[in-house]
């Protein structure tokens, strides 16, 4: 986590309070904030260190396949199920697993989220009896989940279970600041992948970086 803007060192203090304790966290933020980086700081701050760090993008995986992914499923369960197959919550046992964009998630497979949370038990597809787990979840969205509440699109119930420790990430053009460290940083990286450097922008570049709006935030960035 690179930057030394204020909000940015208050983010960094809250995760550090958070990190030992075993609150769900919800991390709120535009995309390309750097949400997931944010995740795997509370868990190697914690005392799940050791344990496994999984994580799940709920709008990159098409919904009907979301629930298999997350809590697994037996033989047979449905065509194609020819094996009994670990999902992401349970292979997380003793770790964390990170929700991103847990806003886009199904009405049904919040219900079922909620009870992962509340009673650490989960079901494979296919299944009936139950599993014991023990994960922390750590989730995050770029959406208003307030005004999805609001309109019906999120449970309210698993809302206020995420929303035990809220964290709000702010986007790169509130703390521009931490531009010019981030830019030398992704130019090391990169000059030392094709074998060049070291590198520096010259002011002309950074003045430009300081005055784009980064609409995509660091990893907009870092693309460019």
């Amino acid at each position: 986590i690179i930057g030394k803007s204020r909000p940015l060192q208050e983010i960094t203090a809250s995760i550090q309070k958070v990190a030992p304790t075993n609150a769900t966290v919800l991390l709120h933020g535009e995309s390309g904030t750097g949400k997931e980086l944010f995740a795997r700081a509370l868990h190697f701050l914690s005392p799940r260190k050791d344990g496994p760090f999984v994580a799940i993008n709920s709008a990159a995986i098409p919904r009907e396949l979301l629930e298999s992914e997350l809590f697994g499923y037996e033989r047979g369960a449905f065509t194609g199920a020819d094996a009994r197959k670990l999902g992401k919550l349970e292979l997380a046992d003793r770790g964390t697993v990170f929700l991103d964009e847990i806003g886009d998630m199904d009405l049904a497979l919040q219900a079922k989220i909620l009870r992962v949370i509340q009673e650490q038990v989960i079901e494979r597809v296919g299944g009936n009896k139950p599993i014991r787990i023990d994960v922390r979840i750590v989730a995050a969205t770029n959406k208003d989940i307030v005004k999805a509440v609001e309109a019906k699109m999120f449970r309210e119930d698993l809302f206020y279970r995420l929303n035990v420790f809220p964290i709000t990430i702010p986007p790169l053009r509130e703390r521009r600041e931490d531009i010019p460290p981030l830019a030398q940083h992704f130019l090391n990286k990169y000059a030392a992948e094709v074998r060049k450097g070291p590198l520096a922008l010259s002011d002309e570049a950074m003045e430009i970086l300081m005055k784009s709006p980064w609409k995509g935030n660091v990893r907009e960035l870092e693309n460019v």
